[in-house]
């Protein structure tokens, strides 16, 4: 059956964003080889391209791809010059492709391996998260780029000397044991993050919430819970993950995003929540609090109330406090600014701001709840310059709008008060609480 150009290229780009981290973790597995992994997966995607508009799309695309990718690397092994130290190579990509038919649903699954490899202590941390998201999350190298502020080119090559290191230095594609897992499970946690909040709040694009990259990191958080059952730290960001997701649905309307504030929260998933905060008490539980379980704790507690005035800010910025004690940053400073503007109010929490202004003045979100803090506080011609500067680092048209709404309503007058701490505090405090 003839299948129509459009079509293909719809059927390869959607494969490639749902499985490309899991096909190259199975080539990888098999070839041994990083740079070759990735060099053959090109080559079926580039067979597909010229296949499937005559052939048709079959049923199967990731067990085609991965079918012909094998192929490919077995052509290359038998070119080689040093064919006899491509014997072993040769022999488990044969075994492979007899047992795996082209038409399989069911190919292995190696991506926990695949993302410790990208998270070698041998790589700097920047590569390790770039190298992981373009593999594992399937962003592209502008995506990747514009992400850190980089040229494309620039980022481009950063990547290639990743690949070139891993498969000359032999790095192993495995899961360490014993102290080396433990030296690098903060560094995996922290790219499994990032990589679901670019699902969550995607850096480009028409499409605000990338599910495809959600669903990954959820999916490696629950196998890093698996692989670690003694690192509450493991379960706190599976808590984060889940409770930051339930609210997904209610985030955008009509192609504009919705603060917290004004979401519906009947859209909430209430499953997600309970989970959530299920896997988040049973770490909490331990004595072992840290940076994700911190913050999905703050996360619970807006989870937990029925409406936005209900919100327990006090208690919220009380965990930002405890949050940057053990693990400071501008970022969290920040949040513990915005948390300080509804607890206390706006006005209170200007001051704040200023320490950090110039840190993160290419940080879009600064400039975004700058402008809200202004805007609640009642300083409308800086309100209105603090939007322009947030618009200029905007790319997402979903959050452009809304900022430009924002800016269009400022009145000449503060809108907001301190919020008292709500009635339902009344109930004994859970783990998470301070």
């Amino acid at each position: 059956m003839l299948a129509a150009p459009d079509a293909v290229h719809t059927a390869i780009d959607y494969t490639l964003r749902q499985d490309r981290g899991r096909l190259i973790a199975a080539l990888l597995a098999a070839i041994g080889d990083f740079e070759l992994a990735e060099e053959c997966l090109q080559d079926a995607i580039a067979a597909a391209l010229v296949d499937w508009p005559r052939t048709g799309i079959p049923k199967s695309r990731r067990g085609w791809l991965l079918q012909v990718a094998r192929r490919k690397a077995l052509d290359r092994f038998r070119r080689a010059k040093s064919l006899t130290e491509k014997f072993a190579q040769i022999a488990v990509l044969e075994k492979a492709e007899a047992d795996a038919p082209a038409d399989t649903h069911d190919i292995p699954d190696h991506r926990l391996r695949l993302i410790f490899t990208c998270c070698h202590p041998a790589l700097d941390e920047k590569t390790r998260v770039a190298l992981t998201l373009r593999t594992l999350g399937g962003l592209t190298t502008e995506e990747i780029a514009r992400a850190y502020l980089d040229r494309s080119a620039t980022m481009g090559q950063r990547l290639a000397r990743a690949r070139s290191k891993i498969s000359k230095a032999g790095i192993p594609f495995e899961i360490p044991d014993g102290e080396a897992l433990e030296g690098r499970i903060n560094s995996v946690l922290a790219v499994i993050y990032l990589i679901f909040n670019e699902g969550y709040a995607a850096s480009s694009g028409d499409t605000p919430i990338r599910i495809d990259l959600c669903d990954e990191a959820i999916f490696l958080a629950r196998l890093m819970v698996q692989l670690c059952p003694d690192v509450p730290e493991a379960a706190g960001l599976l808590a984060l993950i889940l409770l930051t997701h339930s609210r997904r649905k209610a985030r955008y309307r009509d192609g504009v995003y919705v603060p917290l504030d004004e979401q519906d929260r009947t859209l909430w998933d209430g499953k997600r929540i309970a989970e959530g905060q299920g896997v988040l008490e049973a770490a909490m539980k331990r004595g072992q609090v840290g940076p994700y379980q911190l913050q999905a704790a703050i996360t619970a507690l807006h989870c937990e109330a029925a409406n936005a005035d209900d919100t327990d800010w006090p208690q919220i910025a009380a965990l930002y406090r405890l949050l940057a004690q053990i693990s400071s940053s501008d970022i969290v400073q920040l949040n513990l600014a915005v948390a300080i503007s509804y607890s206390d109010g706006a006005k209170q929490a200007l001051g704040l701001l200023q320490p950090m202004a110039y840190r993160l003045e290419n940080y879009q979100p600064f400039h975004a709840a700058r402008a809200d803090i202004l805007r609640r506080a009642g300083h409308v011609k800086q309100a209105r310059d603090a939007y322009e500067q947030a618009l200029a680092l905007t790319p997402n048209k979903a959050d452009r709008a809304f900022l430009q709404y924002r800016q269009s309503t400022l009145v000449d007058k503060p809108i907001d008060k301190p919020k008292k701490r709500p009635s339902y505090k009344a109930r004994p405090k859970s783990n998470r609480e301070v």
